[in-house]
């Protein structure tokens, strides 16, 4: 398990964020940012559950999502994102948010950037 971000909610705008058709939610690139931050802008309608929209999540790279996250409440499913990393969201029993990433074949680089 090695760290990859910190998810926070904005109700701003960002500069290059990036549209999560899956999740309704507009992210910016963490990598973009000196403390690896994203930020995330759900859309009213979007399907992502409360606890998850209203708490900030650490994100993970994992090997296996599945194994990782045993025991754990399910926020969200695994679903792939850009064709590059599949990820899951998960809620500990003390209440935490974790995001966990397994990046598919060639996909190291964190959503790309708006054309």
């Amino acid at each position: 398990m090695v760290f990859d971000h910190v998810g926070l909610r904005t109700m701003e705008k960002k500069k290059g964020e990036n549209w999560v058709e899956a999740t309704r939610v507009w992210v910016t690139n963490p990598r973009n940012h000196p403390f690896h931050v994203e930020w995330l802008r759900y859309e009213p309608d979007s399907p992502a559950p409360d606890a998850l929209k209203n708490n900030p999540h650490i994100a993970y790279r994992v090997e296996s999502i599945e194994e990782i996250s045993r025991g754990m409440k399910v926020l969200l499913e695994p679903f792939e994102v850009g064709g590059f990393v599949r990820v899951g969201f998960y809620q500990y029993s003390d209440g935490s948010v974790y995001e966990f990433m397994e990046y598919l074949e060639g996909g190291d680089e964190w959503f790309p950037e708006t054309p």
